[in-house]
């Protein structure tokens, strides 16, 4: 069976399902055996400069799984392998790289996130000072460090992300220069859209056409005029039209009482604005925030200068980064959840944010609770528990379902244009649904294991749940995601188990539900016969996530 490589999460804040949104995931990289074959399993060190130390001398024990599979997915000799690979292979999500297009959110976050779980697995030090290194280069990647700014101007202890996530904007001028109106699409990966302006049919006229070359989509406005009074007003024709195949809104910049003129004639490239997204600090943040919490809940680390002083270091880094999202924060009869702001630069301001994108943060308060026993986080988890909690439903089988969207939200159940972008609920999505139906599709594997992972946590904490929810997520897993295909093991894409068979970029994040394993026995196997079968070559972060979670499982650490 041909191997398969590891495929970055699928995961676009504005996936709503209602339109796709293709893998960032780059080609795979190159197999086990060609570098071996080829000498080319190096020093970290060496190829990278990122100072990585190399693992300890260990005899490699043989593989139960050989005959089935090129590695032992529950042995640190895999993960350790899989770490160097993907470290020297400079695949998306490298500790020292920015997060402009989501690489430390969906790579580096689980890379972290399998140091934590190896390290509870076996207990060596040697996995905190992966982690440890990895976290500093990271950190030095934060807006506030290296000067980057937010759509305000505002430079942030986070990390910012633009193309493929957020609204891209073109500043049209006229033929003096002066600039008259702003062009922006909430289509994904903006920076793929152009503007053209060409002349329309009459002297006072223009022709727009927006292109977004990803998609192929093109949405052409003829004749459009400047005049305000006028039905054929730019903006308001735009708004009109909405919605639109390329997501398109526009802005007159003109002064009050300033007629400027019509907008000079070219083609002008969009640039996605840099946004701050709570689900990639949650996201970042989360396994640092950890790392606090496993240091200061240890005597010994507690008592060693080094992993203390760290500790300390990052608890401060980790409480200013999830801070920058304090006014997303929104707290209605007991339930917390985040809302994007209106005017943020995201394709759905305005509107509830994915369950999946707030308990992303969630996990992180999750961490803070227990690592200082704030009231603050621990009041926020509470909340943010009870928010999930009204989302799940129990099928037949007794496993939780739940949807990508909250329920309670304007997302879910659709909007309308108001008539005027002043009272719409989104200044980019005037409109969203048709018929009072909205974005109501069922969650799925990989978003869901975020949420899955945040209830554990809130179990843990005995902040939220209990045994008989941990046994429904359990469930979920086991009766509605896990399947096979001809013999293989898989999964289904959606909680429910409705949809059709997953691919790689879902069912490779199946151990991800191993937080639930010991109330199922049904899952481990399950999620480790999906790599063996599928014979999972190194790749993208998450897969060190995943074959940590599949060691951490494997001993007991549950």
């Amino acid at each position: 069976m041909p191997g398969t490589s590891f495929e970055s999460h699928p995961a676009s804040p504005h996936s709503t399902g209602q339109h796709s949104h293709p893998s960032l995931g780059r080609s795979p990289l190159t197999s086990r055996r060609s570098l071996l074959a080829g000498g080319g399993l190096l020093g970290v060190a060496a190829a990278t400069g990122l100072g990585i130390p190399a693992p300890p001398a260990r005899a490699a024990p043989a593989s139960a799984y050989e005959s089935a599979a090129a590695y032992d997915y529950t042995s640190r000799e895999t993960f350790d392998t899989f770490d160097r690979i993907f470290h020297e292979g400079g695949v998306s999500g490298q500790p020292d790289e920015p997060n402009e297009a989501g690489g430390l959110a969906w790579g580096q976050s689980y890379v972290l996130l399998g140091f934590l779980r190896m390290y509870e697995a076996y207990r060596d030090t040697y996995y905190l000072d992966r982690l440890i290194t990895n976290v500093d280069l990271m950190l030095d990647q934060r807006d506030s460090v290296r000067g980057a700014t937010d759509y305000r101007g505002r430079s942030l202890p986070a990390w910012r992300a633009t193309n493929p996530y957020t609204v891209g904007t073109v500043e049209l001028t006229d033929s003096a220069g002066h600039p008259v109106l702003e062009v922006r699409s909430a289509r994904a990966y903006a920076d793929t859209t152009t503007g053209t302006v060409r002349a329309g049919s009459s002297a006072d006229s223009f022709t727009l056409e927006v292109r977004n070359a990803r998609y192929g989509y093109v949405d052409t406005f003829a004749n459009l005029v400047m005049d305000p009074a006028s039905p054929d007003y730019a903006v308001r024709r735009v708004y009109d039209a909405y919605p639109t195949l390329t997501m398109t809104t526009a802005r007159d910049l003109r002064g009050a009482g300033d007629e400027g003129g019509l907008p000079a004639h070219g083609t002008f490239s969009f640039a996605s604005q840099p946004v701050i997204f709570a689900v990639h600090t949650g996201m970042i943040t989360y396994p640092v925030a950890a790392y606090v919490r496993t240091v200061y809940d240890d005597p010994k680390l507690r008592k060693d200068p080094h992993y203390k002083g760290k500790a300390d270091e990052y608890l401060a880094a980790v409480t200013a980064a999830v801070t920058v999202h304090d006014d997303e924060w929104r707290e209605s009869d007991g339930l917390g959840y985040l809302q994007w702001p209106k005017g943020m630069p995201v394709p759905y301001d305005g509107t509830e944010q994915p369950v999946n994108q707030s308990t992303a943060l969630g996990q992180t308060y999750a961490e803070l609770a227990a690592a200082t026993g704030s009231a603050r986080y621990r009041s926020r988890t509470r909340a943010m528990a009870r928010m999930v909690a009204t989302q799940l439903t129990v099928d037949s089988d007794q496993a939780y379902v739940w949807t990508y969207w909250p329920k309670f939200g304007v997302m879910y159940e659709g909007f309308a244009k108001t008539g005027s972008p002043d009272t719409d609920v989104s200044a980019y999505t005037p409109a969203y649904g048709s018929g009072g139906v909205g974005a109501q599709q069922i969650e799925d594997l990989s978003h869901g294991a975020i949420s899955v992972e945040f209830a554990a946590l809130a179990f843990r904490e005995k902040l939220a749940f209990d045994g008989s929810d941990m046994a429904r997520f359990a469930r979920t897993y086991a009766d509605n995601l896990a399947t096979e295909a001809d013999g293989v093991a898989t999964t289904f894409v959606r909680v429910d188990g409705s949809g059709a068979l997953a691919t790689s970029g879902q069912y490779l994040q199946a151990p991800r539900w191993l937080p639930v394993v010991r109330w199922d026995d049904r899952i481990f196997p399950h999620c480790r016969a999906v790599y063996v079968d599928h014979d999972v070559q190194p790749g993208y972060g998450s897969g060190l996530a995943a074959i940590g979670y599949l060691n951490w499982a494997a001993r007991g650490r549950t």
